[in-house]
């Protein structure tokens, strides 16, 4: 049975590099097992986020380049993305603060910021994909008002007697989007409970997380939106197991929450995300948000920023998570807007005068994972002759098998991979390159 083979080489300028492979003798030396019968999570897709700042920038291109960049990124012949993420209220990349009520007595629910400027990216977005694109929604902080600070900003807490309003308006704001036509699938207790940051922020401990979750839960349902699960923590994975044994300890937290959402920003620890999956197997684990920070990586080359995109991603689905959701989808050439200058770098950038944009080296590596992995996929087990080498495998709906191989190092790796131990396919990755084998059916 004949495979295609897809290569990225970004020092060479090969992108997507596609040609047929004959199958042959296994290499024992040099084997990728992909196990059949060892079917591990069903994968929900890949995303980003739309941002304020997304959409923004996104209004800035022309109405062609809009349906490029819409197709780059949800389209057959882009990254095919079906899942994506939105902010309750503003964060940092947003045009300032601004939240869903301004005062206990305010009579209105603000949806203004939303209709103006991410409803319209999340529209032509899934008229490209062909289908709904599951969202996520996260607050980074609640109305300054309900807050121990007073502010959006500088973290605080929320006031324990607006625990339930607060979590109406969440209820609320999914309610929102679900009659304004989107998939809202998930919603999270808040972004980053564990970081007091310079722009919109909260702070929870895990027992407060777990306290408010029962809340969300009983607010999620009297909007009518029982299936929508709840993540709680949603930052990063060096403590998630003790954050989510402090959450899950609370009475009725267990019964509330859905799972946990996990962010890069303090290293890889993909067995932190393996040892909760073993730990509580009912509880989904979802990378939620993950950039290249300029404020640490302005000065990284382009193969090295799109290694720790595909380290990160394939570390973290033989890990056993649900969904993967890069953060912003568009920022300018300076890595924004953003109302505190916390700029970073997305997948896709705005050219300098904003009418163009261009495709990252990241955005090709992103796309060797999503385009391998279709939405309902299954992880395969899989294993690799040399731990330099980092590769995940899958099972597509229609049949088909794909296995992603990821060479960091700066030598050459010849690799067989194989599903039965007999034939296989042989193939050299060069250094710092990243290949898909598709076998099963023509493909895709």
């Amino acid at each position: 049975m004949r495979a295609t083979l897809t290569v990225t080489d970004l020092q060479k300028g090969l992108y997507w590099g596609t040609r047929e492979l004959e199958p042959g003798p296994v290499n024992c030396v040099n084997q990728i097992s992909v196990y059949p019968d060892l079917r591990r999570q069903r994968v929900e897709g890949f995303g980003g986020a739309f941002t304020e700042a997304s959409g923004v920038n996104y209004l800035k291109l022309p109405e062609e380049k809009r349906r490029e960049f819409i197709e780059a990124y949800f389209g057959e012949s882009g990254l095919r993305y079906a899942l994506g993420r939105v902010h309750i209220g503003s964060c940092d990349f947003a045009l300032g603060n601004y939240a869903c009520m301004t005062s206990a007595g305010d009579p209105d629910f603000h949806t203004d910021r939303d209709e103006q400027y991410l409803l319209p990216l999340i529209r032509d977005a899934q008229a490209a994909a062909g289908r709904p694109i599951g969202l996520l929604l996260s607050p980074w902080s609640p109305p300054a008002f309900m807050k121990t600070n007073g502010e959006m900003n500088h973290g605080g807490k929320l006031l324990p007697e607006y625990r339930e309003l607060w979590a109406s308006c969440m209820a609320k704001y999914a309610a929102f989007y679900r009659k304004a036509g989107c998939d809202v699938r998930l919603v999270s207790i808040q972004n980053e409970p564990a970081a007091t940051q310079t722009w919109d922020s909260c702070l929870y401990s895990g027992a407060e997380e777990g306290a408010f979750a029962p809340l969300l839960r009983a607010a999620l349902d009297r909007e009518g939106l029982g299936d929508v699960k709840i993540l709680a923590w949603d930052h990063n994975k060096e403590v998630l197991l003790w954050r989510a044994a402090e959450t899950l300890s609370v009475p009725g937290a267990e019964s509330a929450v859905d799972g946990f959402g996990v962010h890069w920003y303090t290293g890889e620890h993909f067995d932190a995300v393996r040892l909760c999956r073993e730990r509580w197997p009912e509880k989904e684990v979802w990378f939620t948000e993950g950039c290249v920070e300029y404020s640490r990586f302005s000065q990284t080359d382009s193969v090295r920023k799109a290694e720790m995109y595909a380290r990160d991603m394939i570390g973290n689905l033989n890990a056993g998570i649900s969904g993967s959701m890069d953060w912003n989808l568009l920022l300018d050439a300076k890595g924004g807007p953003n109302h505190v200058g916390n700029f970073c770098e997305a997948p896709v950038m705005l050219t300098e005068d904003g009418r163009d944009f261009r495709l990252m080296g990241e955005y090709w590596y992103i796309g060797q994972i999503s385009r391998a992995a279709a939405p309902g996929c299954v992880c395969l087990g899989v294993s690799v002759p040399t731990a330099v080498l980092m590769a995940a495998a899958f099972e597509n709906p229609d049949g088909t098998r794909s296995c992603v191989v990821l060479n960091p190092t700066d030598a050459p790796h010849f690799v067989s991979v194989t599903d039965n131990a007999a034939q296989g396919y042989g193939f050299t990755l060069e250094p710092h390159t990243i290949a898909t084998v598709h076998w099963g059916t023509e493909g895709r």
